[in-house]
C-alpha cells in the first residue's frame, strides 16, 4: 500500500493507493494543485478571486469555474439554500470544491489504473475498492464532544464517501443562510454517501440546517446516512445508519 500526504488548498491531502508507486499519483496530484489555483479564495489571482472582483467574466474562466458553480446551484436548489455560495457574503465555491478536488483525484487514479484506494483531505474521506482482498476500509468518525477519541467507524466496500462539518476544528464559521447567523444544537454532522463532492456540500448544509432539521432531511433524503452529535455529546443517527458501521 502506498501512502503519500499533499499539501494543497490550505490543507493535507492522504492518500492510501494499493499495487501503486509514487509516480502514479502525478495526475491526480496536479489536479489537486490546479483545482487550488483557480478556486482558492486566498489567492489574489486565480480565478475565482479575480471573477469575485468582477476582473473576470465567468466566460473568460476556465470552463471547470463555470462546472463548479453549477454544481453549487444544483445542491442549493436541493437544499432549500442552506447551501450558498455567498453565505459569508462573498463569492466561495470551497464547500463544493473541496470534496470535488477528492474526488477527480480518485477517478483519475481509477482511470490510470489503480481502483483500490482512500483519499482523505480536511476531514473527507473517499474510498474505492478495498485495501486487501477481503478486506475494508474503515473510516473514523471524531468524536466533536471527546477530542482524540472516535464516536464511530465506519466500515466503507468499495466506493464510499464520509464527510463532516462542524465547530470542533475550525469553530463556528458556518453560516445559515436564511438568517446570516451560526446554526445552533449540534457540534458536528457527518454524512455518509458515494461520492464526496455532493456528500460533503450536503454535510454543510445539513449542519446549517441546524440538527433536527439535518436529521429529518438526511432520513428523506436517499443515498444518504447521517450521524449528529449534540452540543451536550447526544448522537443521533438515521435509519440506515447502523448497517454501515464496523462492529465494536
Amino acid at each position: 500500500m502506498l501512502g503519500h500526504t499533499e499539501h494543497a488548498m490550505g490543507t493535507v491531502f492522504s492518500f492510501a493507493v494499493r499495487d501503486a508507486a509514487p509516480a502514479d499519483l502525478a495526475p491526480a496530484l496536479a489536479e489537486l494543485h490546479r483545482l487550488d489555483r483557480l478556486f482558492s479564495t486566498y489567492r489574489p489571482l486565480s480565478q475565482i478571486s479575480r471573477l469575485a472582483r468582477g476582473e473576470l467574466t465567468l466566460a473568460q474562466c476556465d470552463p471547470l469555474v463555470t462546472e463548479a458553480l453549477d454544481h453549487c446551484a444544483a445542491v442549493a436548489r436541493e437544499t432549500a439554500g442552506y447551501f450558498s455560495v455567498r453565505a459569508g457574503g462573498s463569492l466561495d465555491p470551497s464547500g463544493w470544491v473541496k470534496g470535488w478536488a477528492i474526488e477527480r483525484a480518485s477517478h483519475l487514479l481509477t482511470a490510470a489504473g489503480f481502483p483500490h484506494h482512500s483519499l482523505t483531505g480536511g476531514g473527507d474521506v473517499q474510498t474505492a475498492g478495498a485495501p486487501a482482498p477481503g478486506r475494508s476500509w474503515r473510516v473514523g468518525i471524531a468524536d466533536p464532544a471527546a477530542p482524540g477519541r472516535l464516536a464511530a467507524v465506519v466500515e466503507a466496500r468499495d466506493r464510499l464517501a464520509v464527510a463532516g462539518s462542524g465547530t470542533a476544528e475550525r469553530g463556528q464559521h458556518i453560516l445559515d443562510p436564511h438568517t446570516g447567523r451560526p446554526p445552533h444544537g449540534a457540534l458536528s454532522v457527518t454524512l455518509i454517501g458515494q461520492d464526496i463532492a455532493l456528500t460533503d456540500a450536503l454535510a454543510t448544509a445539513a449542519f446549517a440546517m441546524g440538527p433536527a432539521a439535518a436529521l429529518h432531511w438526511a432520513e428523506r433524503r436517499s443515498g444518504i446516512e447521517a450521524l449528529v452529535i449534540l452540543s451536550d455529546g447526544t448522537r443521533r443517527g438515521t435509519s440506515g445508519l447502523t448497517a454501515l458501521l464496523a462492529a465494536p
